[in-house]
């Protein structure tokens, strides 16, 4: 206590002291805590703008990386908050010498600015033996960029190999691709459309070691594009930057293979890119199942014509949770099924032919063949009481498709631009279909039995242009621009129908229906979308829009029924109306820009008439319908490596005439389709939060997606069963449908083992209302799952994959808990490929895919393995001789199981089977190799350190 005192008294005696002493250690923390930013610009020893230059600050006392930034289209870059005293500023560009300064906050001062950085261009000899760190990933703003060199492809890989390695990304077995839980729309070669909107078209033809930056981003319309005001509309895009060695001269490969039973694969592009064109022409002709190409416009016109044209079974979707879709199928990446013969040749041409005058060109023919056998086996739950249904079923469908794209955008002058959108296509589809099939009771009591055949031939076309003509006034901000719009779809086919269906029960009944119908559809559709930007200062913006589009349905169906030689017309299936769908969508939207962030909120008002003529029923059909949408969009950057969007987007989803006309559909006599005249138009609600994260200092990224849509009176398909298991369907609205979901992805190296994991979890419910026999029944569907891939890269000699995909799905009712339903789908997957004496390549692929159903004790497994052997020949090693066994456990089988509305069903489909191929390739590369070394392919003495 004396001691005590004693200082207490000195403390009080010394006052002065005791504040001073607070005084300098408040000051030592506030300046501990002031943050600075350095800023500058970059060029070359020639003057030459850097641009996207990495500028990283360094720790000096341990070299830990602190912050960094990228340089901008001008060369300049900015680094904020910077917090220590003394950095080291390192600046690297590829094909100059590194950059490096020590430098010190500068004192009476929150920034500094290092002015003009000039970096020296490396001697050939010096670049052969540079050692480099390429992060594997750099987040700039709301575009995740992959550095190629970081995630290593076998020799002669294509572009979906690639993007199969990079975190973040799924790609199934038919190459749709998925960036962060999204699909992706569109895939671009350095910023410029590559055969329009396929993606797959440079992701299956372009090689992946041309490719040096894979950048993935939420592409804006052409509107935010021009005015510089975020509209909050995106479309998930991948733009793919080509290395500098391949923009001069000419690039490509050449591939031509031969095998066991006649299988044959022949394939190519060649391309030549420059600053101001890029011209690329492909090639392919295969019967191994392969296809450079979507077959989407293929598939789309067979459904078009399986659901019109009477002619045989169909599968008619029954909607579930999420709004007249089926729910959450289960498919764990099948590859795609039956046998194919695909034949395709394109050309593209990019051109600028000046700064104000820039052409967008292709035209794709593509041509499948592709036969089907598939068996299947469905579960139906109903509140009556359930039943089995089989069905052995043959498709031969044969379509050819015609694709034409052109883009000219004209800049006039400072002020005004022209920008012109056509695009045509040209389906041509034969079909024959014959199915078997059976329906029991529980007890194993055959209850009906139907045999159908088919025969269906069509064509289609379609053309649509856009004339976007856009006025930018002086006053920074305001612009003015009008979008007009024109389309015309025209379909015409014909069908042949025979189906023998038999019914059992208390009587006996044997119905045999033949039938020839003819349809002709056309479709007229014009609009205008006017909009207007006003600055309103402080970095606001005032935007109105206004849209008007009017489309004009025409359709004639005759169905007549064959009795021997007569034909006899069939009022009740045969249909002739003329539709007109009118919208008018006024709309504000204010946007703030403040420059860390970005808000855009919008109201629109979207009026919506529909009038309809049912000649052949003397009806008609007119509704009205007004809605308000609104819409909120926020991208945040907390640093140039974390960013965060939230976006909030309302939409309308009106029936469509053949959802409202009272109209019979007996394309399958035992699953029956009418319309509803009574719908009403569903009103979505979407919320959609997206995180991306990267630290550049360990090379940690987590990506995070999570979305929630909510729809009012969700139209689905109601369902009812008579005695003789006929099903009716016709679409109603229910109360409401809600799907909330969400994916992450966590990746991280181990960089003593040169390895890198990535862990994806991700979930999916769904809760929504449906009617089954005029009772409302309520649908729960949840999906968990996720998959985790583990990469191994030992320089340019080995690289290792292994993945796991498991999804698990359970559906519950609410009318019979009994009926719950719960399957799991397991993909495994390992891949090696091994470099090796400078001349020799080796790959083994071994896939393995289980599916387990609880309810039906369903269990089938399928394990693949694909080996391949090449050996390097030709200067350069431009030449590769590769002998390949695919399938080699002689898999031809692929197995689909999905759960619905109230049935679960497996349906096991032919594929083709274990064959030996031998090929070779030819690597075309007029720039590349100019010191003529004889490394490993396409490549130089080049070494390189790629940090996981």
């Amino acid at each position: 206590m004396a001691e005590l005192s004693l200082c207490m008294v000195k403390m009080k005696t010394k006052p002065t002291l005791f504040i001073l002493i607070l005084f300098l250690l408040s000051f030592q923390i506030n300046g501990q805590n002031i943050r600075w930013t350095l800023t500058g610009s970059l060029e070359g020893e020639k003057g030459q703008i850097l641009q996207s230059a990495t500028v990283t600050l360094l720790d000096p006392l341990d070299s830990t990386l602190l912050a960094f930034g990228v340089s901008g289209a001008s060369g300049a870059f900015e680094i904020k908050n910077i917090r220590n005293e003394e950095v080291i500023v390192q600046v690297t560009y590829m094909g100059y010498e590194h950059f490096f300064q020590k430098i010190q906050r500068p004192e009476n001062a929150l920034s500094l600015n290092l002015g003009k950085v000039t970096l020296k261009e490396k001697t050939e000899e010096l670049d052969e033996f540079t050692l480099e760190d390429i992060a594997p990933i750099t987040i700039k703003k709301d575009t995740i960029e992959y550095h190629a060199e970081a995630f290593k492809t076998q020799p002669n890989a294509n572009v979906e190999e690639l993007l199969k390695r990079l975190p973040g990304v799924e790609i199934d077995q038919e190459g749709n691709i998925k960036a962060q839980g999204e699909t992706v729309k569109r895939v671009l070669v350095d910023g410029k459309e590559f055969f329009g909107n396929d993606p797959k078209l440079a992701t299956k033809n372009l090689l992946a070691e041309a490719i040096d930056k894979v950048q993935i981003l939420d592409r804006k319309s052409e509107q935010s594009q021009f005015t510089g005001i975020d509209d909050g509309q995106r479309e998930k895009t991948i733009n793919l930057k080509l290395k500098e060695d391949y923009k001069k001269g000419f690039f490509g490969n050449l591939t031509g293979g031969y095998g066991s039973d006649n299988l044959y694969k022949l394939q190519g592009n060649l391309n030549r890119f420059s600053e101001n064109q890029q011209l690329s022409f492909l090639g392919l002709s295969n019967n191994i199942n392969e296809q450079g190409f979507s077959i989407e416009d293929y598939i789309n016109f067979q459904g078009g014509v399986r659901s019109v044209a009477s002619g045989g079974q169909i599968r008619i979707t029954v909607g579930g949770p999420g709004g007249g879709s089926s729910g959450i199928p289960i498919n764990s990446g099948q590859r795609l099924n039956g046998i194919m013969n695909s034949h395709a040749y394109g050309v593209n041409l990019n051109q600028d032919f000046n700064k104000n005058t820039k052409l967008r060109s292709s035209y794709f023919f593509n041509q499948l063949n592709h036969q089907i056998t598939q068996d299947t086996d469905r579960l139906n739950f109903f509140p009556s009481g359930d039943f089995t249904f089989e069905e052995k079923s043959i498709q031969d469908n044969q379509s050819s498709n015609h694709r034409l794209n052109l883009i000219i955008d004209q800049k006039i002058d400072s002020l005004n631009s022209f920008r012109s959108t056509t695009n045509a296509q040209l389906n041509q589809t034969d079909r024959f279909g014959r199915s078997i099939s059976s329906t029991k009771d529980m007890d194993g009591n055959l209850l009906n039995r139907g045999e159908r055949s088919n025969l269906t031939f069509g064509n289609s076309y379609q053309a649509n242009t856009e004339m976007l003509l856009r006025h930018r006034f002086k006053k920074p901000g305001k612009t003015i621009s009008a979008n007009l719009t024109f389309g015309f779809n025209s379909s015409d086919y014909e069908g042949i129908l025979y189906a023998e269906n038999e019914f059992f029960g208390t009587e006996e009944e044997v119905e045999i229906l033949e039938q020839e119908n003819t349809q002709q559809n056309q479709n007229l559709n014009y609009g205008v979308n006017l909009a207007y930007t006003e600055p309103l200062g402080g970095r606001k913006y005032l935007e109105l829009v206004y849209n008007f589009t009017q489309n004009r349905n025409e359709v004639n169906r005759e169905v007549f029924d064959r009795d021997g030689e007569s034909l006899t017309f069939n009022r009740g299936l045969s249909n002739r109306f003329h539709a007109v769908y009118t919208y008018h969508r006024p709309g504000v939207n204010i946007s703030y820009n403040p420059g860390k962030y970005n808000f855009v909120a919008g109201l629109a008002m979207q009026a919506t008439s529909l009038n309809g003529e049912l000649f052949l029923l003397n009806e008609s059909i007119n509704n009205n319908f007004i809605n308000l949408l609104p819409s909120m969009r926020l991208n945040y950057g907390f640093s140039n490596t974390k960013n965060l969007m939230l976006n909030y987007q309302t939409s309308v989803n009106e029936p469509g005439i053949e959802q409202l006309q009272p109209v019979i559909n007996n394309a399958d006599p035992l699953n029956i389709f009418i319309g509803n005249p009574e719908l009403r138009p569903a009103f979505n609600h979407s919320w959609q939060a997206n995180y991306n994260s990267f630290d550049m200092g360990s090379f940690v990224n987590l990506f995070i997606n999570a979305f929630v849509n909510f729809t009012e009176n969700a139209i689905v398909n109601s369902q009812s069963i008579d005695e003789r298991q006929i099903r009716t369907i016709m679409p109603v609205n229910v109360r409401n449908n809600t799907v909330v979901g969400g994916n992450i992805n966590f990746g991280f190296p181990i960089k003593p083992l040169n390895s890198r994991f990535n862990i994806g979890p991700n979930l999916n419910y769904s809760r929504g209302f449906n009617l089954i026999n005029e009772l409302e029944d309520q649908i729960k569907i949840s999906n968990v799952g996720g998959n985790v891939r583990y990469d191994f890269n030992w320089k340019e000699f080995v690289n290792l994959g292994l993945s796991a995909n498991i999804s698990r799905q359970n559906t519950s009712y609410a009318f019979n808990p009994m009926q719950n339903q719960l399957f799991l789908n397991q993909n495994y997957n390992a891949e090696i490929g091994l470099n090796f004496l400078d001349k020799y390549a080796a790959s083994w692929n071994f896939n393995y895919l289980k599916f387990n159903s609880r309810t039906t004790d369903f269990d089938e497994s399928i394990p693949l393995i694909n080996l391949s052997f090449s050996r390097f020949v030709l200067k350069n090693n431009m030449g590769e001789i590769r002998i390949s066994g695919n399938n080699l456990l002689n898999q031809n089988i692929g197995v689909v199981q999905r759960a619905d509305i109230n049935f679960i069903e497996q349906t096991v489909t032919n594929n083709l089977g274990r064959f030996i191929l031998l090929s070779f390739t030819y690597k075309l590369n007029s720039k590349l190799n100019p010191m003529n070394a004889s490394g490993r392919p396409g490549g130089g003495m080049r070494m390189m350190q790629i940090r996981n």
